[in-house]
Formats: C-alpha cells, sequence, structure tokens
C-alpha cells in the first residue's frame, strides 16, 4: 500500500514527526467498524434520554403518598433537575480535563461506570438528600462522558460523515427519552405496581442498558489521534493497520492515497491555563460561538423537558401515569430531527443548517407561546406544537457539541466540549428547570408564556451568532479546522 499505510515519521531524538494517520482514518468508507463505534459510544445518549424523561414523568408519583420519599413535585422538577445538571457541570470540566490528559477510552469506561453506580443508588433512595445527592453523582457521570464520547467519535469517523453521525448520535438522547416516556406508564400504574416499586424499576432499567454499553465498549479502541499527539506512535500505528486490514477486508477493495500530512511537534499534556489562553486567546470568534449555541439550546432543552409533566398536570389536568404518552410524541419528533436533517449539515454546510435550525426553531416557540396565552391549545395540540418546534432545535442542539468539538485544536477538545456544556448548561441549564418549575407551579398563563419567550429569545440569539461567527467546517479534516497546538505546520498534501 505504501503511503497509505505509511504511519508517522520521526528521526531517532527528535521531538518532530510526520504523520498521515488522520488523513488515513477520514479517507476510509463506512464499513462495520464504525456500526460498532455508533453502538459503543453513541448509544449512551439513550441513557441521558432515558434518566431524564423518568425524573420529570415520576415527578408527580414521587410527591405521592407510599412513593417511598417525603418529596414534592416542584424538588423533583426543580432541585432535583439543577442537582443532576450541576453535577453534569462538574463532571464534564473533571472528567473532560483527564480525557485530555490520560486518554479517550480510560475515562470513557470510567465515566460509564460511575453513572452506572449512581443511576443504581438513585432507585434504592429513601430520603429526598439522598435522592438529590445521587441524582448529582449520576449527572457527574453524564457530563464526563459528554467530554469523552464526542471527542473520540470525532476523531474516529470519517470527515466527509463527520456532522451526520455526530448529529444522530447526540439525537439518540430521544431514543431513550421515547422509552422511558413509555416505561413509566406501566411502572406508574398502581394495578400493576406498588407506588413504592415502580418508580424504583425506571432506574433499575438503566443499569441494565448501561451494562451492556460497557461490554460494547470494551472493543472500542483509543484514538490514534490522540495517541499521534502524545507521541505513542507505534501504538497508533498498529490500530490504524488493524482498522485498514478490516475495512479492505469487508469492502473488498483497495484504499485511496491519504491525502494530507500533519507536522507535529511532542510535548506533554497541556493544563487548563494553556486551554484557556488557546480558547480565549486565540480563538475569541469561536468561543463566543460555542457559547450561544449551548445557553440557547440548554435553556430550551432543560427548561421544557423538566417541565413538561408540570405543565400537562397542571393546565390540562392529565394523570401522572398518562404523561408518558405525550412525552413519547415529543421524543419521536427530537429523534426525526436530526435524523432527517443530518446529512444537510455535511452538503448544504454546518452554518445555513446550524443558524437556520436555531432561528426556526426559536420563532416556532414563540408562536405556540402567543397559541398557550390565547388559550387555543389542548394537551394533544401543545404536544404537536413542541414536536415540531423540537424537531428543528434537536438538529441544532446537536450541532452544538459536534461545533465545539471541531473547531478548538486536538490538544484541547474534550476540555473546550466539557468548558462549554458546563457554561452553557449552568447558564439554561440549571436556572431553566428552577425557573420553570417556579413559573409553571404558579398556575398563571403568563407566567409560563414567558418562559417560552425566553426560550424562544436565546433560540434565536444563538442562531443570529452562528451567521456571524459560524465555521465552514463541513468535509474538512479536523487538522485542517483547527491546527494541534504542537503542529510544526499545517497539513499539507501527501
Amino acid at each position: 500500500m505504501g503511503a497509505a499505510t505509511a504511519g508517522p515519521v520521526a528521526s531517532e531524538g527528535s521531538s518532530r514527526s510526520e504523520t498521515q494517520i488522520p488523513a488515513r482514518l477520514d479517507r476510509l468508507p463506512w464499513s462495520s467498524w464504525h456500526r460498532m463505534i455508533l453502538i459503543g459510544l453513541g448509544t449512551v445518549w439513550i441513557l441521558d434520554g432515558l434518566e431524564v424523561t423518568i425524573v420529570g414523568n415520576i415527578a408527580g408519583r414521587l410527591s405521592q403518598s407510599g412513593s417511598g420519599l417525603h418529596i414534592t413535585s416542584a424538588q423533583v422538577t426543580g432541585a432535583g433537575a439543577a442537582s443532576y445538571v450541576a453535577g453534569a457541570c462538574v463532571g464534564a470540566l473533571f472528567f473532560g480535563w483527564l480525557t485530555d490528559r490520560f486518554g479517550r477510552k480510560r475515562l470513557f469506561m470510567v465515566t460509564l461506570g460511575v453513572y452506572l453506580a449512581a443511576t443504581a443508588l438513585t432507585g434504592l433512595s429513601t430520603e429526598a438528600w439522598m435522592f438529590f445527592l445521587f441524582r448529582g453523582l449520576t449527572g457527574l457521570g453524564i457530563g464526563g462522558e459528554y467530554a469523552a464520547i464526542n471527542s473520540a467519535i470525532d476523531e474516529l469517523i470519517p470527515k466527509e460523515r463527520r456532522g451526520r453521525i455526530d448529529l444522530i448520535i447526540n439525537g439518540t438522547f430521544w431514543l431513550g427519552a421515547a422509552v422511558g416516556a413509555l416505561l413509566t406508564i406501566p411502572a406508574l400504574n398502581t394495578s400493576i405496581l406498588p407506588a413504592d416499586l415502580g418508580w424504583r424499576l425506571c432506574f433499575a432499567l438503566g443499569v441494565i442498558l448501561g451494562t451492556v454499553i460497557l461490554l460494547v465498549r470494551r472493543n472500542v479502541p483509543e484514538s490514534p489521534r490522540w495517541l499521534v499527539i502524545h507521541g505513542r506512535d507505534e501504538e497508533a500505528e498498529r490500530i490504524v493497520s488493524s482498522i485498514e486490514r478490516r475495512v479492505r477486508e469487508e469492502t473488498d477493495t483497495e484504499l485511496p492515497e491519504p491525502d494530507e500530512t500533519v507536522t507535529l511537534e511532542r510535548r506533554g499534556s497541556v493544563g487548563f491555563v494553556v486551554v484557556a489562553r488557546t480558547v480565549f486567546g486565540r480563538y475569541p470568534g469561536r468561543a463566543t460561538l460555542g457559547m450561544a449555541l449551548f445557553i440557547g439550546q440548554a435553556f430550551l432543552y432543560n427548561a421544557i423537558t423538566f417541565g413538561f409533566g408540570s405543565i400537562l398536570g397542571t393546565f390540562f389536568k392529565v394523570p401522572t401515569d398518562r404523561t408518558g404518552y405525550f412525552y413519547a410524541v415529543i421524543a419521536v419528533g427530537n429523534l426525526l430531527g436530526p435524523i432527517s436533517l443530518g446529512r444537510l449539515f455535511d452538503v448544504v454546510g454546518r452554518k445555513p443548517m446550524i443558524a437556520g435550525t436555531y432561528i426556526v426553531s426559536g420563532v416556532l416557540l414563540a408562536g405556540t407561546a402567543y397559541l398557550f396565552h390565547l388559550g387555543d391549545l389542548d394537551s394533544f395540540s401543545l404536544t404537536l406544537c413542541w414536536s415540531v418546534v423540537l424537531f428543528f432545535a434537536s438538529a441544532g442542539a446537536s450541532s452544538a457539541y459536534l461545533t465545539v468539538s471541531e473547531i478548538f485544536p486536538m490538544e484541547t477538545r474534550s476540555l473546550a466540549i466539557a468548558f462549554f456544556y458546563a457554561i452553557g448548561t449552568a447558564a439554561g441549564g440549571i436556572s431553566g428547570p428552577i425557573l420553570f418549575s417556579h413559573w409553571v407551579s404558579s398556575g398563571r398563563v403568563s407566567e409560563v408564556v414567558l418562559a417560552f419567550l425566553v426560550g424562544a429569545a436565546v433560540m434565536v440569539g444563538a442562531g443570529l451568532v452562528e451567521l456571524t461567527l459560524g465555521v465552514a467546517a463541513e468535509r474538512r479534516s479536523l487538522e485542517s479546522i483547527a491546527a494541534p497546538l504542537n503542529a510544526g505546520a499545517a497539513p499539507s498534501p501527501a
């Protein structure tokens, strides 16, 4: 294969090396190996969707007598949601730093283990403080997953498909949401299960699914890009050669020559100061873009997700054991968005699609607020309106993770994802549920309308920022979008 299988080249005692490994990964055709990556890494968002939806649906049950917990519905959707999100922010930063320092694989195994343990303990909670504590620890694991998984996926998926695959993976959150919504229907039916057992079994399902994912994930290799950047050339070469061999055997074709060579200067792991200087000093416009996208989607999604059940019960008198049907409907709308629109992010381009999905979803949400204010909506029509809003918003929200994982150098990728996730989620994901639960519990239509309009405004604002500062990252190698910090030269044609 000649140049097609050439690994890093370095002179003895030199800290400089040339590598084609990123280009070799980017020019691979789609194969069963890539599908294994999707299952092993991407399906974790199903667990996140399952978690969030279950908690939103069981809020009414937990507040009732006989649930086994002395807790109110507002505490579940307010303080409980905020503790989960706060844990996710801390986990993203802590594990994001460790991921850039010690590798993608080691950390995405650890973070899933944290999630499994904390979820099991949540289902065993007997006091409100225990529920809040274990929800926070569950968030800790999920936050770490966002940093470790998104960086690993983008470094392993070919550039021609990176956008759509990333969106679809992040969109599977809503497959978990649909499963969680339907699961709570029989689980909360006291004629089938006791009031203090059904909600606990919902968390047990998360543990079972997480264990299956953990077993598949053992077969996912370390990112060869991360290995090269840390001087572990032989290990990177061994992994890439094995992938190439498997793909050639499966497709029965010769692979094209890699089209780029990257020259690197070896250096150790970077710290927070270097990351901050890179993100805000070298790329201030991209930093502003990441902040806007994450804050917009975090406020919209956390507010709606954690408050949907309360709205149905407060304004439309939907019984607790029936809210799952409505959740399933909006979950389907969310899931179809990234699946239907994902390809366009690679074909039409990042900037028009990201800006379009954010702005359209914001405008539609404002229209929904107006209809809600007029009293023209019932539980069914409100759910349909939200499904349409979230069809576009889901694709936009997923693209926020795609954006920050593409536009910063490799050495800072996980921590950059973690930082923007933490800041955006803290601004929108903590304040959103707290404010929304207060507005909904008031029982006043005007305050719910205000919540809708705030969510709409931040989404439209984020879309306008994308139009101004967006990066055309479609079908480009990660190294050409943002050169590694230790790059001796920009990627050059092979």
